[in-house]
């Protein structure tokens, strides 16, 4: 028998070839967490910019309602009672 101190080629070969698809699995993994990263700071940037202009708006509405003289009330209307027959 005898023992050699050097794989097969086709060892070699296979040994590269799940390193190298290894290698870019992780490189994928990586770009989909970045691109992911980047959707959820853009998504809580846009949430932050809607939540300022509907505060300003809210605060807008109030100081209009503060200013506008308040609506004039309706006469009270007058019951009719009418008298009982017996």
């Amino acid at each position: 028998m005898s023992f050699s101190s050097k794989p097969p080629a086709d060892a070699r070969a296979r040994a590269e070839s799940k390193f190298h698809l290894a290698e870019r699995r992780k490189s994928e993994a990586d770009q989909a967490l970045t691109e992911a990263r980047a959707a959820k700071t853009a998504e809580s940037q846009k949430t932050a910019r809607l939540k300022a202009l509907r505060l300003a708006k809210e605060e807008a509405d109030r100081a209009a309602a503060a200013a506008a003289p308040p609506p004039a009330k309706a006469p009270a209307k007058r019951k009719l009672r009418v008298a009982a027959t017996a």
